[in-house]
């Protein structure tokens, strides 16, 4: 008994292209042919064919497939290494399933960066959009101290803060940046890696802090950031 393209494919599960691209590449040895010039396979290349599909439903690249063949060795070193990518791959997918979930449970989740949970969710659009410039800017140690700080809910001064009007007195900015410096006295002691974020930025402090200044400036209000600048001086004066 001896088959022909389209049956040996179909015996296999794959397709008469398949059976072409791997005789093309050399994984797959080319039957003698009958004397009206058909292919005539048998059970040796099904059996091949069917050794070369399992192991790419292991996920064996095609172009691996020679070297996983060459010893026993090679063969654990190749797989183990896949087993490796995979593990990482079920690893980052879970993850993100983690973060799907977040998401379903409080959309505004979607519009920050990755392991923000349901406390960050009620930031302003300003401070959710700031953050995610500051995941372009911070290295992977500040970030986790953002998240870190964000996952507890905010202090009633930074709510005022949030909701600050425009008409607000120079001295009501004033008290409130007298009563936001505890505040955040108190964060940076906490999570000290805040402090020299910029500092440490991949991108160098210089343009970290060009593109946070950017930020701030459009992204908040004007007695915001009067408020911001009063803040500024009496953190500074701490020394």
């Amino acid at each position: 008994m001896a088959w022909s393209t389209r049956e040996l494919a179909e015996l296999a599960g794959a397709t008469v292209k398949t059976v072409r691209y791997y005789h093309r590449i050399g994984l797959l040895d080319e039957p003698e042919r009958a004397a009206n010039g058909y292919k005539r396979y048998q059970v040796a290349h099904l059996v091949r064919l069917l050794r070369i599909r399992r192991l790419v439903d292991l996920g064996v690249a095609l172009a691996d497939i020679p070297a996983v063949e060459e010893s026993d060795e090679t063969a654990e070193q190749a797989l183990r290494a896949l087993d490796a990518e995979l593990a990482a791959s079920i690893e980052r997918q879970q993850r993100m399933r983690e973060d799907l979930a977040l998401v379903l449970r409080n959309r505004t989740l979607v519009d920050l960066p990755p392991g923000f949970d349901e406390h960050a969710a009620d930031l302003t659009d300003a401070d959710r959009s700031l953050l995610l410039v500051y995941s372009r800017l911070f290295d992977p140690p500040a970030m986790a101290a953002l998240r870190d700080l964000h996952s507890a809910p905010r202090a009633a001064v930074e709510t005022e803060f949030d909701a600050l009007a425009e008409d607000t007195s120079e001295d009501a900015r004033q008290r409130l940046a007298e009563r936001l410096a505890p505040e955040v006295r108190r964060q940076m002691r906490e999570h000290p890696r805040l402090k020299d974020a910029p500092a440490r930025s991949p991108h160098g402090a210089e343009y970290a802090l060009s593109v946070i200044v950017k930020g701030l400036v459009e992204l908040y209000r004007p007695a915001q950031l009067d408020v911001m600048r009063r803040l500024a001086l009496l953190l500074n004066a701490d020394g």
